[in-house]
């Protein structure tokens, strides 16, 4: 794989604008500015869009702002600072899918008068190179069971704590039009929910910057994870991504459910959901045979193009949008965000559904900080790995080639290492 490096242009940053870690600096009015920002179709994309004119009002600064999924906002990012012609200013980024990337190639602006003492270390440490920070951490998310109350009651069942009991359960429960078990089965998008089974199995990526996923332990949990959905999943679950599942379980047809904790408050929405509030639960991820670490990471971040030719508009707008405030009202739509302080103040906390607050301090003790091989060719790697999914999905966790293809994946994967010069590094 080529690399596409680009010259990295150094930006004098004052730091009166960064005093207090996020705030937005409201007592200058910039005059006739306009920002080109880039959202995420995601719960705090949606929280900020509606806020715009606010910010404008505050600041005289127009925001021209564009809203993505996940897959068509990083190509789109990639895409135009690979050509030397974006205008994008601010844009919300995946720490975890794009930062080694965009660090290389110059593409984020250094926010080095950022105080990010409210974000734990970990957090901010994704997107961290040389010691220079480039993103600020938006939204952290771990792998949890959602589960519909009603239905274990009515079957007599108890929450699912470990693989063998969340099988059996999926077992009982997929009848009447009701799925089962849900997880994402889309091939790439499902790597990351795939990892948590693989980790409680007591396997990885990667570890020391080779590809080990062929391990007997990371194929196990592969094969538990396409038994669960090419059994008891819904039908077409193998195209589907969560934004494809979440109606499905809106409308009362999965019992179980394993995803990240950020769509809770999106669930129960009631203008959506015909399933009441008070019958879905959040429970920790099941533990497995050898491990309890799912995942826990930062999922999005906010960064600066090291390009934008309005770097004060620009890090005003990244100070209001990344500041305590929005946090809070984040919080407030069960938004799990990175700042430290939100999860502290019981005042907060107090508000949100006690299965998210309790899972989020299991994972904090347990929880592995990747949810996906941590590379720059990750958008390749996941697919190479969304094949196994697939495959597994397919036979139902049955395939006599799944041993045979992994390795095939595994020395792609580790050709891409080396590619980047990354392998074993």
């Amino acid at each position: 794989m080529k690399k596409l490096f680009v010259p990295f242009l150094v930006f004098a940053v004052s730091a009166a604008l960064f005093a207090g870690g996020g705030q937005a600096g409201g007592a200058s009015v910039s005059q006739n500015k306009e920002i080109r920002v880039f959202l995420a179709n995601h719960p705090y994309g949606d929280l900020l869009k509606p806020q715009l004119d606010d910010f404008t009002r505050q600041t005289g600064i127009k925001v021209n702002m564009e809203q993505l999924n996940e897959t068509q906002l990083t190509q789109k990012l990639t895409t135009e600072f690979a050509s030397g012609a974006s205008t994008v200013d601010v844009f919300m980024t995946r720490p975890l899918q794009e930062a080694l990337l965009f660090i290389k190639n110059g593409w984020y602006a250094p926010l080095n008068n950022y105080d990010f003492s409210d974000y734990p270390s970990v957090a901010v440490d994704v997107g961290r190179k040389n010691g220079k920070a480039y993103l600020v951490p938006l939204v952290t998310e771990w792998q949890v069971l959602y589960y519909r109350k009603d239905l274990l009651e009515k079957a007599g069942l108890k929450v699912p704590t470990n693989f063998a009991e969340l099988e059996n359960a999926a077992k009982i429960l997929n009848t009447g039009g009701v799925a089962g078990f849900a997880s994402r089965g889309a091939a790439s998008p499902a790597v990351t929910q795939l990892s948590s089974y693989i980790y409680n199995y007591g396997g990885r990526f990667l570890i020391d910057n080779k590809a080990v996923f062929d391990s007997p332990e990371a194929i196990e949990a592969t094969r538990l994870y396409g038994r669960l959905l090419g059994t008891y999943g819904p039908q077409g679950i193998e195209s589907m991504s969560w934004d494809q599942l979440m109606p499905v379980f809106q409308a009362g047809k999965i019992a179980l459910w394993t995803d990240a904790s950020v769509f809770y408050g999106q669930i129960v929405d009631p203008s959506k959901s015909t399933v009441p509030e008070s019958n879905v639960g959040v429970a920790k991820f099941p533990v497995g045979p050898k491990a309890d670490n799912p995942f826990i990471v930062v999922s999005w971040g906010m960064g600066v193009s090291s390009r934008s030719k309005d770097m004060d508009s620009s890090l005003k707008f990244l100070n209001w949008a990344t500041s305590r405030d929005e946090a809070v009202k984040g919080m407030g739509q069960a938004i799990t965000m990175a700042r430290s302080s939100v999860w502290t103040d019981t005042s907060i906390t107090s508000k949100m559904n006690p299965g998210l607050v309790e899972t989020m301090q299991s994972s904090s003790k347990n929880g592995f900080p990747f949810d996906r091989p941590f590379m720059t060719s990750v958008v390749q790697a996941r697919d190479f790995i969304g094949e196994l999914i697939t495959e597994s999905i397919a036979t139902k966790g049955t395939s006599t080639k799944l041993e045979s293809m992994a390795k095939d994946k595994v020395n792609q994967v580790n050709d891409l290492l080396k590619a980047d010069d990354e392998y074993g590094k």
